[in-house]
């Protein structure tokens, strides 16, 4: 991205103190470790927040943001994708996201963080990309603020959440995105959120919905793509799911009958496997033996990206997991890393 888009606000970084650029890739794979670390910082990290002064602005007065999320700057990221060996950043708001019920002020915040996102690409080329953040449920000022991200800002895909009310992705509601999405080709980066329907379900502070919810709506919002035809209705919209497609992979089994349904046989002409394998999956929050094997089974490695959930998450803890876990070789390790996501970024390869 190349642009000379202000921000709405200003805002003056001191200087940045860059650690040394070393990948931890662990020690299963010693030989990808030197590669790594010769080359330096190479990953795509397609998973990965900012935290605008605007949004702390608004949103911190009602205590709507964790500790994780307040303490974020561009300083301390920068110094954990050189710890983690991660060379392009794409960021995207994290939850509770922009929306809070008001058409206009949504509006008027999705455009302040686009504009402090597109402001922190020009100021840090090659280190950071950006999502456009959106205003959803509002279609028709979703639709505005794409054209305005997209367009003017140069962003490189558009972030959105796996549900909203009650509504989740695949959601016929939302067909007029998924059809400026497909016309222009473009990538959907999706997170998810723990919906209204299952809040605090188990009645207990001891842990946060997120450890529950976010899977499964993931879950939810993939299995809606599907089933509700939009999928294959738009099939140049390129679609990225987080946490490795939530539970979905854990439930192969029954998504396969689903598959072999005959009143699904519209929308999976084939079975489930060849619709399961149209999107992306990232590694955030699943680096371990056991999801990356699940994962692994359902979907080819060429559709795995590399994604850490910063702030919550960190490049190096992610990269040591997802090489530790002894899933990859280190050639498909080079694929997640980079490769996968040159190919739906083109603008980063190398």
């Amino acid at each position: 991205m190349h642009h000379d888009h202000p921000s709405r606000r200003s805002f003056v970084l001191g200087a940045l103190g860059v650690a040394g650029a070393a990948v931890t890739a662990g020690t299963l794979f010693p030989r990808h470790q030197a590669i790594a670390q010769a080359t330096g910082p190479r990953r795509i990290d397609v998973h990965h927040h900012l935290t605008p002064p605007a949004y702390v602005q608004e949103l911190e007065p009602n205590k709507l943001l964790l500790p994780p999320t307040l303490n974020w700057t561009p300083q301390k990221d920068i110094e954990l994708m050189d710890a983690g060996g991660v060379a392009v950043s794409i960021t995207s708001i994290t939850t509770p996201g922009v929306w809070f019920g008001s058409h206009a002020a949504s509006r008027r915040l999705s455009r302040a963080c686009n504009e402090y996102a597109a402001k922190l690409v020009v100021d840090h080329p090659k280190r950071f990309g950006m999502y456009v953040n959106v205003p959803l449920p509002d279609v028709e000022g979703t639709l505005k603020e794409i054209e305005y991200g997209m367009d003017t800002l140069k962003a490189d895909g558009v972030a959105v959440f796996t549900s909203y009310g009650d509504k989740w992705l695949g959601d016929p509601a939302f067909e007029p995105i998924y059809a400026e999405l497909h016309r222009r080709k473009a990538v959907l980066y999706t997170h998810p959120t723990s919906n209204a329907c299952c809040v605090n379900l188990l009645k207990t502070s001891s842990f946060n919905d997120s450890l529950i919810e976010y899977g499964t709506d993931t879950t939810r919002a993939i299995t809606k793509m599907m089933v509700s035809g939009m999928a294959r209705k738009y099939p140049d919209m390129k679609v990225i799911w987080s946490h490795g497609g939530g539970t979905m992979p854990f439930l192969l089994s029954r998504y396969m009958g689903l598959g072999r349904n005959p009143a699904n046989k519209e929308n999976f002409p084939d079975g489930f496997l060849p619709e399961a394998r149209r999107f992306w999956y990232d590694t955030a929050n699943v680096y371990n033996k056991a999801s990356l094997s699940a994962l692994r089974e359902v979907i080819p490695v060429s559709n795995i990206l590399f994604g850490t959930d910063v702030p919550f998450g960190t490049p190096k803890g992610t990269a040591d997991g997802v090489i530790g876990a002894g899933v990859f070789t280190p050639e498909e390790l080079a694929m997640i890393d980079r490769g996968n996501a040159e190919k739906l970024f083109p603008q980063y390869k190398m």
